[in-house]
């Protein structure tokens, strides 16, 4: 693949992102609009539709407090993960 086609493909890469955020903007929007109007109901059925705005419990691991109070411990867990990282700028 020659630069000139790398840097076509860049160009449409970069603006199909761009077209992915303003419509994730927009999409966000919405929902935001809706669940302004569903207020503290869980459920509204509109048209063909039934949406839920539903509260999720779940609990998560503080790693922060954890290493913070049992330093060694968190040492002795932790693995080094690599990856690569893709981005055009």
């Amino acid at each position: 693949m020659s630069i000139n086609e790398i840097t076509t493909k860049a160009r449409e890469v970069k603006e199909l992102i761009r077209m992915k955020e303003e419509l994730e903007a927009e999409i966000t929007s919405l929902q935001d609009e809706i669940k302004a109007h569903m207020g503290a109901d869980e459920e509204v059925t509109a048209g063909e539709y039934k949406i839920r705005w539903t509260t999720v419990k779940s609990n998560r691991f503080d790693t922060t407090a954890f290493k913070t109070k049992y330093n060694d411990l968190y040492d002795q867990f932790t693995k080094e993960s690599i990856t690569r990282r893709f981005s055009i700028a």
